[in-house]
């Protein structure tokens, strides 16, 4: 096995929600790379993009199938970022999705990982990592051509309590989420109401494609974005119709707004 032709020290997340290919890639990534540091190891798709926004990893390994988000859900999360990682996918089916990657715009790995073909696909990255907006817009393309099995998820009723009663709120009302420790706070055209249930389990629940997340406590319906402000290199606010509150962009989702 040829060790791969790189001093990168990438930030790197690996997510499966089995526990032995997950040590497996483990390992095998420190037999080939050990100067990589494994700065996540998630166990299903939610906590995959809730560590990518804690640690903003450079490099992530994605299984495909995986509870609650894919790894083509996740992948097209990161791909909405200011700085998106490099993207591995990873199966352990002959999965005809494979298919879309023969062309080798976005890599991927068969379980079990073998080593010499793990030190191909970093050489790979290396060269890529020097054409990071060529390959964000390969990982869109591909994605684009994946989208059936992206396709919006029926988003049920929010049960919010508000007083002695409780509220059911159809998720097109909402004008945004947001959280804090213990609780979510669901604005909608009628008024707000708080709810229980984290941000990070909601997004399983929600179109990717009509709720942005924003910011890590902040998901906001597109459809209610007026306008996107930004007040300096590191700040931007978003101005809604209809409700007066302005809300926070963290620099990791600005670039959704390269186009405003």
């Amino acid at each position: 096995m040829t060790s791969p032709n790189t001093d990168a020290r990438w930030r790197t997340l690996i997510a499966d929600d089995e526990e032995a290919p997950r040590e497996q890639l483990r390992a095998a990534l420190q037999r080939v790379a050990p100067q990589l540091p494994i700065v996540a190891a998630s166990i299903h798709g939610v906590d995959a993009w809730d560590d990518c926004l804690a640690l903003e990893p450079e490099l992530c390994f994605l299984d495909i199938r995986m509870p609650g988000l894919n790894g083509l859900e996740v992948a097209q999360r990161m791909a909405a970022l200011e700085r998106p990682p490099l993207v591995v996918f990873v199966s352990a089916y002959g999965d005809h999705a494979l298919s879309a990657f023969e062309a080798g715009a976005v890599d991927y790995l068969m379980k079990p990982v073998d080593d010499t073909r793990l030190a191909q696909c970093l050489q790979r990255q290396t060269q890529r990592r020097s054409a990071a907006s060529d390959n964000t817009a390969q990982l869109q393309a591909l994605l684009q051509q994946l989208a059936p099995r992206l396709a919006p998820r029926a988003a049920p009723l929010i049960q919010a309590s508000v007083g002695k009663e409780v509220h059911l709120i159809a998720p097109e009302d909402v004008i945004f989420f947001q959280s804090d420790q213990r609780y979510t706070r669901v604005v909608h055209s009628g008024g707000e109401a708080w709810i229980r249930t984290p941000l990070k389990e909601l997004l399983v629940q929600l179109d990717a494609q009509q709720f942005w997340q924003v910011h890590r406590s902040v998901v906001v319906n597109s459809r209610c974005i007026a306008s996107a402000l930004r007040q300096d290199e590191n700040t931007m606010l978003l101005t809604l119709r209809g409700h007066a509150e302005r809300l926070p962009v963290s620099r990791q989702f600005q670039g959704l707004f390269k186009g405003w």
